[in-house]
């Protein structure tokens, strides 16, 4: 039988493998302080904040948290990221490390500055 999808954040994190749920509370905490006015959500089963626009998505795997902030919003700290794990939109956090909470909050706010000026460049658009 399926697990059931959760239906908010705190259900996700609850539902995440034990490893991942304290880093899983450490990064939505930086994420919405780095985003206050962002709305919580769950889309394609992860969790996201979203602010007219998805701002990052951050689900958790068996081993890491799959921190999404976009390909564009990366690109400025990718010497800062050469230590973790990346794709083109994502940064892997590994459940047996503190969150690089100072790096994070950089990342996402650059993010949220991003959509204000650009709109949303969601995985789609390069720049």
């Amino acid at each position: 039988m399926p697990k059931p999808r959760a239906k908010n954040i705190t259900d996700y994190i609850a539902a995440a493998p034990a490893a991942a749920q304290k880093n899983l509370r450490e990064l939505r905490a930086v994420l919405k302080a780095a985003a206050p006015g962002a709305t919580e959500a769950i889309k394609w089963g992860a969790p996201v904040l979203e602010d007219e626009h998805i701002l990052f998505s951050f689900p958790a795997y068996k081993a890491h948290i799959n921190f999404m902030p976009t390909a564009s919003s990366m690109r400025p700290f990718k010497e800062q990221l050469a230590d973790y794990k990346t794709g083109e939109h994502t940064i892997q956090l590994p459940h047996d490390k503190a969150i690089p909470k100072t790096l994070i909050r950089k990342i996402a706010a650059h993010r949220v500055q991003q959509v204000k000026e650009e709109g949303a460049l969601w995985m789609s658009r390069k720049k």
